[in-house]
C-alpha cells in the first residue's frame, strides 16, 4: 500500500473504543429526532443536517469549544482530546447551522470567540497546530511517538473553516470584528515556507521541537491534502513559492493517472480514485466546479472519482452483502477490525455514509437513494443523536455506535454546498485564496479578473 493510504487517518487502526463517553459542551442543545416518516428530499436533508450537526455544538468541548475526536473512548486517548482539522469542519458546519437558522448568530459568535481564544493560547510550532489538544489545557497530545509537532494538513483543515469564518461573520459589531481579527492574526502566523524543510520543493506535513523532520513525510498528489498547497501559496506572511505546488505536490508516481474505470476516466490518482475523502477533504471550501490548471479538471476527477466508487459498489465484485445502487460509499472510517482506508482497491465490506452523503454535489441522484436507504431501512441501526454513526458492515453483521468528527463534519458542509454553495462562495470570497489560486495558475469561474 502506497504511503499517503497510511496517513495520520490510519493511525488510529486497531485503537480498541470502550464505552465511556465524554460530557456534552452546553446546555443549549438542539433536541435529536427519531426516524420521521414520509419526509421530502428537501425536509430529509435538513433533518440530517441539523441532526449531524449537534455533535459539533451539543457535543462539543466544554472549555474549548472545539470538536472531539469521536463520540467513544479509544484506547490511551482520554476524554478531553479535540482534533484541529475536525474542528475545521466543525466550524463550517457552524456557518450552515448559523445561516439556516437552527442557532442565533449571537451564539455562534460567542462560540467562536471561545474556540479563538483557546487556539491562541494553544501549543503551536511555527504556528502550526499539532493533530490534537487538550481541550482543557490547550496542551499538545502526541498523535504517535514522533508525531509531538506541528501537523500541517491538519493545520489547513482548521484554516478552512476559519477563513470561511471570516467572511461570514463580517457584521460591524463587537463580537464579529473581534471574530475577523482574531482569525487574521491566526492566519498570519502560520509559517507555510518553514515546513519546507529549509527550502525544499515540497511541504512536510510534520515538525516537532523534540524530533524535528524524522517523521518524513513530503506532501505528494494526489489524494486529499491540495488544500494545504492552495492556502500555503495564498499567505501573505509567510507564503511557499509556485515551484512548491508543481515540484512538491504535482511530482508523484501516483500523481497522474489518465486511464479508465467503469467507464469513467480518472485524470488523478490512484486506480479507482481511493477513498473518497479524496475528493471532499480539500473541496469543503474550495469549489471545484470550473477549477482548472494544466493538471486536471476538478470537477471532472471528483465526479468521476464518486462515479467509479458508486459502479464498484454496484458491482460488488467482491459479494459482499448489502452492496448495491442504494447502499454504497467507501472511505476511511471505523470498522470491525478498528480502523481502515476503505476503497475499491481496499474493499473490507464496510460501507461508511459520509461517503455518500458527502459526495452530494457530484451525484446527486445517488446520494439521495443512498441516504433514504440509510434512514429509512438502516435506521433504526445506525441513526442516532448526532447523525448517522461512523459506517457498517452487513457481511459482518456489525454497525458502529461511534461518531467521528472528520466524517460527521462533512455530510453538513458538502449537503450546503450542494443545496446552496454556501462555503464554496465564502471560502472563494477570500482575497488571499483569489490570489493564491492565480499564483499557480488555476482557472475558475470564481477568480474575479483583474
Amino acid at each position: 500500500m502506497k504511503k499517503i493510504l497510511l496517513t495520520p487517518l490510519l493511525l488510529c487502526l486497531a485503537m480498541f473504543c470502550v464505552a465511556q463517553k465524554p460530557t456534552a459542551a452546553s446546555t443549549d442543545t438542539i433536541k435529536p429526532v427519531g426516524i420521521i416518516k414520509n419526509l421530502s428530499d428537501n425536509a430529509l436533508l435538513d433533518v440530517v443536517q441539523r441532526q449531524t450537526f449537534r455533535y459539533f455544538w451539543d457535543f462539543g468541548h466544554p472549555v474549548s469549544g472545539l470538536a472531539r475526536e469521536r463520540s467513544n473512548v479509544s484506547y490511551d486517548y482520554g476524554n478531553e482530546v479535540v482534533t484541529t482539522g475536525g474542528s475545521g469542519f466543525g466550524i463550517m458546519a457552524m456557518i450552515v447551522a448559523t445561516d439556516r437558522k437552527w442557532i442565533t448568530r449571537q451564539d455562534a459568535s460567542a462560540r467562536m470567540i471561545k474556540i479563538l481564544n483557546f487556539l491562541n493560547k494553544a501549543s503551536s510550532f511555527h504556528g502550526v497546530f499539532p493533530h490534537w489538544l487538550n481541550g482543557e489545557t490547550g496542551k499538545i497530545i502526541p498523535f504517535g511517538r514522533k508525531d509531538d509537532g506541528g501537523d500541517l494538513v491538519e493545520t489547513a483543515y482548521l484554516f478552512q473553516g476559519l477563513l470561511c469564518a471570516r467572511q461570514y461573520f463580517n457584521a460591524n459589531n463587537d463580537m464579529e470584528r473581534e471574530i475577523r481579527g482574531r482569525i487574521n492574526s491566526l492566519w498570519n502566523e502560520v509559517e507555510w515556507n518553514w515546513y519546507t524543510r529549509d527550502g525544499r520543493d515540497a511541504l512536510y506535513w510534520h515538525w516537532s521541537p523534540n524530533n524535528g523532520w524524522a517523521m518524513n513525510f513530503p506532501i505528494h498528489g494526489f489524494n486529499e491534502c491540495l488544500i494545504t498547497y492552495i492556502l500555503a501559496a495564498s499567505a501573505d506572511r509567510y507564503p511557499v513559492s509556485a515551484d512548491v505546488y508543481h515540484r512538491g505536490w504535482a511530482q508523484s508516481d501516483f500523481f497522474k493517472n489518465g486511464r479508465t474505470f467503469y467507464g469513467f476516466k480518472l485524470p488523478l490518482g490512484f486506480d479507482y480514485g481511493g477513498p473518497l475523502f479524496f475528493s471532499q477533504y480539500s473541496f469543503l471550501g474550495l469549489n471545484p466546479k470550473g477549477l482548472k490548471d494544466q493538471y486536471a479538471d476538478y470537477w471532472e476527477q471528483n465526479k468521476n472519482h464518486t462515479l467509479i466508487n458508486h459502479a464498484y459498489c454496484v458491482d460488488n465484485p467482491k459479494k459482499f452483502k448489502g452492496y448495491g445502487e442504494n447502499c454504497w460509499g467507501l472511505t476511511a472510517s471505523d470498522n470491525f477490525e478498528g480502523y481502515n482506508a476503505h476503497s475499491p482497491t481496499n474493499d473490507l465490506g464496510v460501507i461508511t455514509p459520509t461517503a455518500a452523503l458527502s459526495a452530494f454535489p457530484y451525484t446527486p441522484e445517488y446520494s439521495m437513494k443512498a441516504l433514504r436507504h440509510f434512514y429509512y431501512d438502516l435506521g433504526d441501526k445506525i441513526w442516532g443523536e448526532y447523525g448517522f454513526t461512523d459506517a457498517f458492515s452487513e457481511s459482518h453483521n456489525w454497525y458502529a455506535k461511534s461518531y467521528l468528527a472528520i466524517d460527521q463534519g462533512p455530510i453538513v458542509v458538502m449537503i450546503e454546498n450542494y443545496r446552496t454553495g454556501l462555503l464554496w462562495k465564502l471560502f472563494m470570497s477570500c482575497p488571499e485564496i483569489q490570489n493564491g489560486l492565480k499564483k499557480l495558475d488555476f482557472s475558475s469561474t470564481a477568480l474575479v479578473k483583474n
